[in-house]
């Protein structure tokens, strides 16, 4: 079994450059069918690889007359499976098929309720009226040939249609924000009801499936794992040690950037609890004279992401020939997504990802094993709690590949390391004090760390004048981590912080509050 075939039969979900694209195949997910994110023009032999048993088809910001707007590929047409237009998605299945859209007299942002029509289908839930999400310019005028009228609005005639005999659906509204009141339900109904999806998409059934796939794409050979201590790669050595058993060895690469008492954890945690074979290797050295006056974040961070490949395969050697070894990796769909994006045509680059973009282009191993690349965090962590994982690893917080090298704005130094680690200790005691260091329910932070600046501020502690760093606490929280929104600390909590800070920490003497959100920002800082 291959790492494709273990994700199971579901849904394909084709992009047009919707804000909310990522949050559908979440929400479908959630109901238990597996879905998968590709961009509109994706070669059609990649999407159908899948094996799809229906299509979404996502919103966009583009009016579908507009020159060079992304089109609805002729194959989704063609291949007689069931398809759910959202907005745009919507617009460009009435546009193909003869329907008609214009521009709407007034546009719809924000909540608006919808009045449902008769017939029932097996699409919409049998209600009268139902709270949704709108976000369009366009709407729909004229229905194609076979499409009956499902909803209307106050501003859209047609604010759903459906050709319900082929499956073939459009929804004016955004089914997959939790604005719209029964919108997982909606998803559901087409996903199962629509299609005959199953709804199997589980953390146990992705266990067994995964394990099949490690071992049958690694075969008899050997495999090396860079264990972070984070949920990611931590599950990847569990399923690993699963499928391979003593076959696999986990590289744990001290850089001397992780935060406090992580590398002792890591050690303690998979060497001794999980019984796997761990070799530690400590490179703290090796890394400070790499990024000894090295100031670019991109810099950094490829540097980073080439010395951790490079002491994999010197590592490597002492198993062998490592081109006869297989590499783990614990990259996650959202990854890949940021990854992919930053190759298509006019795109920007974000950051590159350790795991992905700061991967060096050639790489001494027999393959990249990568179990994980098609979840997003929160199935991870689901996956590993039916692995029975410890809850600190299962609920560490997301910590990047070149850890707090990245969050030292600047040149990097051992006595700036020191100093970050002590701040950043006092911050995670303090939320986990009061309960803010997980987040569940929309409660707590998703990420939260402490960032020191490249400056210096003046300050005054027992009457002497002080010249020294100012340090910034950023707390997140969010679903996703494509979008967040800045956390809304206590105040009490925020001033025993920065009290703790100040006082227990050498050479700062200032704290500010990241109250910033992403986007325009990124939850790093570099």
């Amino acid at each position: 079994m291959s790492l494709r075939e273990a994700r199971g039969d579901g849904v394909a979900i084709l992009d047009f450059g919707s804000q909310y694209s990522q949050l559908i195949a979440r929400r479908v997910r959630e109901e238990g069918v597996y879905s998968e994110l590709f961009y509109w023009d994706a070669p059609a032999a990649e999407v159908m690889a899948l094996n799809p048993r229906g299509f979404i088809l996502s919103g966009g910001p583009e009016s579908v007359y507009a020159e060079n707007a992304p089109r609805l590929p002729q194959y989704v047409l063609d291949s007689g499976l069931p398809i759910l237009g959202i907005c745009y998605g919507m617009q460009w299945v009435a546009y193909h098929l003869g329907g008609r859209g214009a521009p709407a007299v007034a546009h719809e942002y924000g909540p608006a309720e919808i009045e449902l029509l008769p017939p029932l289908t097996p699409l919409l839930p049998s209600l009268p009226t139902l709270k949704v999400w709108m976000s369009h310019g366009d709407r729909i005028e004229r229905l194609p040939a076979d499409f009956i009228p499902l909803a209307r609005s106050e501003n859209s005639p047609y604010a759903a249609m459906g050709e319900v005999e082929r499956g073939r659906y459009g929804v004016q509204f955004h089914p997959e924000v939790v604005h719209t009141l029964r919108g997982g339900e909606i998803l559901r109904n087409f996903a199962v009801k629509v299609c005959n999806c199953r709804a199997d998409w589980t953390a146990g059934n992705f266990i067994s499936k995964a394990i099949a796939a490690i071992r049958e794409q690694v075969g008899q050979s050997q495999m090396v794992l860079g264990l972070s201590g984070g949920v990611d790669s931590s599950v990847v050595a569990a399923l690993a040690q699963r499928a391979i058993g003593d076959r696999l060895t986990c590289i744990f690469v001290d850089t001397g950037m992780m935060r406090q008492g992580e590398p002792e954890q890591v050690v303690a945690t998979f060497q001794r609890e999980q019984g796997m074979r761990l070799v530690a290797v400590n490179a703290v050295e090796e890394y400070l004279e790499m990024l000894d006056g090295v100031t670019d974040p991109e810099e950094k961070r490829l540097l980073i992401g080439e010395r951790f490949v490079r002491i994999f395969e010197r590592e490597a050697l002492k198993l062998g020939d490592p081109r006869q070894l297989f590499l783990g990796q614990g990259t996650i769909y959202p990854d890949m997504i940021e990854s992919a994006a930053k190759d298509r045509p006019g795109a920007h680059k974000i950051k590159s990802h350790h795991n992905v973009g700061g991967l060096p282009e050639e790489i001494e191993f027999a393959g990249i094993v990568e179990p994980l690349r098609f979840l997003f965090k929160d199935e991870v962590r689901k996956v590993g709690l039916a692995l029975g994982l410890p809850d600190e690893i299962i609920w560490r917080q997301p910590f990047p590949g070149p850890g707090l090298a990245i969050r030292i704005l600047g040149e990097i130094t051992w006595e700036g390391l020191e100093r970050l680690r002590q701040a950043d200790a006092i911050l995670r005691d303090e939320l986990a004090q009061r309960g803010w260091l997980r987040q569940e329910k929309g409660v707590g932070t998703a990420q939260a760390f402490v960032v020191l600046l490249p400056v210096r501020s003046v300050g005054v502690m027992g009457d002497a004048r002080t010249y020294e760093q100012p340090a910034v606490i950023r707390a997140v929280q969010t679903d996703d981590f494509m979008t967040a929104d800045w956390a809304r600390l206590d105040w009490d909590l925020l001033a025993q912080t920065s009290s703790r800070i100040v006082n227990e920490v050498d050479g700062i003497n200032r704290v500010v509050y990241d109250v910033t959100s992403k986007p325009p920002a990124t939850i790093e800082w570099e």
